[in-house]
């Protein structure tokens, strides 16, 4: 957080960059601990074309790219581990609940686990509406930037 108590940009604090930056708001920040962040699909992002045509829909994969996009967002506000860069280690328990659309707002928290300077875990849900339409577990893997 900043000294206004306001919460930085994404794109501020990850390395993602559009068209693979998934979280438009952070929405909730304990560094650290876990985040909280938003993305909203107006369905005129390039993957819906083609997944699939005449009905778009989110692909389950991206669901949890955008989750550990926001548990990075968590990780990387944490002074230990600033100028890290955070890779997937590994996803487990991986459960798709809910069909995403253009127009959904995709909202995502992560709660970290165990954290080394080497590693980490965190578990991971996707909501739109209040439903739930992914959660999992993540695991990842730092490599200096």
């Amino acid at each position: 957080m900043s000294a206004t108590g306001e919460l930085p940009a994404p794109q501020d604090v990850i390395a993602h960059r559009p068209p693979f930056l998934f979280v438009d708001e952070l929405v909730a920040l304990e560094p650290g601990v876990s985040a909280t962040g938003r993305w909203h699909l107006t369905g005129d992002e390039w993957f819906f074309a083609g997944h699939f045509p005449g009905r778009p829909t989110l692909p389950g994969v991206l669901m949890c790219e955008a989750i550990a996009q926001v548990g990075a967002l968590a990780v990387l506000t944490d002074a230990r581990f600033a100028g890290r860069l955070p890779l997937f280690g590994g996803l487990d328990g991986a459960r798709f609940r809910r069909q995403v659309v253009p127009g959904d707002t995709l909202e995502m928290s992560v709660v970290l686990g165990r954290m080394s300077a080497r590693a980490g875990k965190g578990t991971g849900t996707a909501m739109v509406n209040g439903q739930t339409a992914c959660d999992c577990s993540l695991m990842f893997v730092f490599v200096d930037t």
